[in-house]
């Protein structure tokens, strides 16, 4: 039996299918805010069983109390749903990074693919990095075969890198071993930023703005960056440490250098140690 439910019928052409899970690569929730926005008021075309794919001891669900009566329940949910955007149809696959079942449900995914007819597989993501917030937020690709990757973004970083899997990289591969085209937008937030992060999924949407070759509404985002990176340029002036620390990076990325595995990270475990915990006055620092 699948672990998932369709929902009726849909008219769809080569569609799309966008796909961001919250975790393990959903730095500042940058690639879930800009899935959540690309889907928009979307009609669900499949939903997945939670209490097949998640562990509620790790994410337990939200009861509502009103006045001393307990209420509703709300429970993690994996779905996808369908949105037109001018000339393309979008499924967009959001919800909460699975606890179980990885391989079972990339085996289902795919099916579920196939039997929609989607043309191209887009997964989004994003993870700290030793990046300045008063810079453009940098977007790092992957791509199942060489020329698929578009919006001027290169497949990296070069080189063997080995690092933990997400369930979206054992989807990703799943998908592409299928014959799929399959690409990943990843932006890179700085490491010293704690909580949401609107300025990455800005730049994600916009590069799948670019990628698509359709118009999406930033608006609302946009607003909530633009006000984020004054609150962030007001703590970092406030902290001397915290402005020399950004000034550095800033030199980096405007040399177009990179330090070294060792360097970078024993200079991060410096400034962190060194912040002692959140940044100041309630800032984003952390």
């Amino acid at each position: 039996m699948p672990l998932y439910r369709l929902h009726g019928s849909h008219e769809l052409i080569a569609p799309t299918m966008i796909a961001a899970l919250d975790g393990w690569v959903d730095a500042g929730s940058a690639a879930t805010s800009a899935a959540a926005q690309l889907a928009g008021d979307g009609d669900p075309v499949a939903t997945f069983n939670p209490d097949l794919v998640y562990d509620y001891r790790a994410r337990r669900p939200t009861l509502h109390i009103m006045s001393g009566r307990p209420g509703t329940l709300d429970w993690p949910a994996l779905q996808i749903r369908h949105r037109r955007l001018g000339d393309r149809d979008l499924l967009v696959l959001t919800g909460p990074e699975p606890d179980f079942r990885w391989k079972e449900l990339s085996d289902d995914l795919v099916e579920l693919a196939q039997s929609l007819g989607v043309a191209e597989w887009i997964s989004l993501g994003a993870i700290p990095a030793a990046v300045p917030h008063t810079r453009p937020v940098p977007v790092m690709g992957t791509e199942s075969r060489r020329g698929l990757l578009r919006a001027s973004v290169n497949p990296g970083p070069t080189g063997l890198l080995r690092v933990p899997a997400a369930a979206i990289s054992v989807i990703d591969i799943a998908v592409a071993t299928s014959g799929i085209p399959a690409v990943g937008y990843f932006a890179q937030i700085p490491h010293y930023v704690s909580g949401p992060y609107p300025l990455a999924a800005v730049e994600l949407l916009k590069t799948m703005e670019r990628h698509l070759a359709e118009e999406i509404d930033t608006s609302g985002l946009q607003g909530e960056a633009d006000a984020m990176l004054v609150r962030l340029s007001a703590a970092a002036a406030a902290d001397d440490t915290t402005r020399d620390y950004v000034s550095r990076l800033e030199a980096m990325v405007d040399e177009a250098r990179l330090p070294s595995g060792d360097d970078l990270i024993s200079d991060i475990e410096r400034f962190l140690r060194e912040q002692g915990g959140p940044g100041n006055g309630g800032a984003e620092l952390g």
